[in-house]
């Protein structure tokens, strides 16, 4: 029978040679793996420790090239917050300087507007006044007789002021519909003013009226404009339809008072009846 406790090869023997005999047994080849498997095991130690090292390096500089952006990111953003708190404190204090300007310029037009309306009253006074003097000089014969042949004489220059005031409307309607336009050219506008002035000026029939000034105080303060979508240019302009009234009761004024001035000075003469 076999020895279980003692199979062929299977326990092993003591080594029967002492040390002598080792080298040509099969345990020599567990110093010869050791070596190997020290130096892998040394490699993989220094490898891990090296691997280490250089992912704290990366990392290391990977913070600190955020926080430079993050830095840089801040301070930029500070500098467009700041600048732009620069704008924005500049418009609001241009929008209200212009605030002020129209503010105040509303008040010089109320102003202005109310002023005219007072001389257009004293207008109509001394036109009914004009009128009621007329109804007595007709009335009285022969000086009626003369103020009317003087207004019959008057009667021409007045239907020629009118029509040049007509005519000067019409011009100041284009001026403002040029001023409100957003396509026309600042030029343009500048040429029409300078015609109309030019207009007045040589024009007998509105000469004397002195008209220039007037004009000149629509170009500078009337800034009035309908809304974008309006296709009437009639809408346009406030203080120069003040103006336009104001000047057709000096026409009828002016028409009575060279009535006078020709009965005065001779040229219509009375006849008793």
């Amino acid at each position: 029978m076999n020895n279980l406790n003692d199979p062929p090869r299977w326990n092993i023997q003591p080594d029967p040679g002492g040390r002598e005999g080792a080298a040509g047994d099969g345990n020599q080849w567990n110093y010869a793996l050791l070596v190997p498997m020290l130096g892998l095991a040394a490699f993989r130690w220094i490898w891990t420790r090296e691997s280490q090292t250089e992912i704290q390096r990366v990392k290391a500089q990977y913070d600190k090239d955020v926080s430079t952006i993050k830095s840089e990111m801040e301070a930029r953003f500070r500098d467009t917050l700041i600048e732009s708190r620069r704008a924005v404190a500049a418009l609001e204090l241009d929008l209200e300087k212009e605030r002020q300007r129209v503010k105040g310029y509303q008040q010089a037009l109320v102003s202005h507007t109310q002023h005219l309306i007072q001389e257009r009253k004293q207008l109509d006074k001394e036109r009914e006044a004009l009128t009621d003097e007329k109804q007595r000089l007709v009335k009285s014969g022969a000086a009626g007789a003369a103020l009317h042949d003087a207004l019959d004489k008057e009667k021409g220059w007045y239907q020629r002021a009118m029509a040049a005031l007509k005519e000067l409307e019409g011009m100041l309607v284009e001026r403002q519909n040029a001023y409100c336009s957003v396509i026309q050219p600042r030029e343009q506008r500048l040429e029409m003013e300078k015609n109309i002035l030019l207009k007045v000026v040589k024009d007998p029939a509105v000469a004397e009226l002195d008209l220039e000034s007037d004009l000149r105080d629509i170009f500078k303060r009337d800034k009035h404009c309908a809304d974008l979508l309006n296709m009437d240019k009639r809408k346009n302009g406030s203080l120069m339809w003040v103006y336009l009234k104001y000047w057709q009761l000096q026409i009828t004024v002016q028409k009575h008072k060279r009535a006078e001035e020709a009965i005065s000075d001779g040229r219509i003469q009375s006849h008793p009846k």
